[in-house]
């Protein structure tokens, strides 16, 4: 093969390689479309409020009250160690 044969398959193969290039790089831009996630929820996106509240009101006493009387039951009676009392309520 002559200098000018070897050239010309060079020029071609080089023009080849570069339009093969390019073709695959529009098609990668096409399947951009898609974002990607991150599995995270965006910062607008809040879930609906429930039908029922997880307690009604007579069971938040109810158990407020069970709560209390459990705390001062395990609360030592009459013995003052370092100068504290019972605990105070908050």
């Amino acid at each position: 093969m002559s200098k000018g044969g070897r050239f010309t398959a060079l020029a071609a193969s080089a023009i080849l390689l570069s339009v093969v290039s390019l073709v695959s790089l529009s098609s990668r831009a096409e399947e951009r479309g898609n974002p990607k996630t991150t599995g995270y929820p965006a910062v607008e996106d809040v879930p609906a409020r429930p039908d029922k509240p997880a307690m009604t009101a007579d069971e938040q006493l109810k158990l407020k009250k069970e709560l209390s009387a459990t705390r001062d039951r395990q609360a030592p009676k009459g013995k003052v160690s370092g100068g504290v009392g019972q605990p105070v309520k908050p």
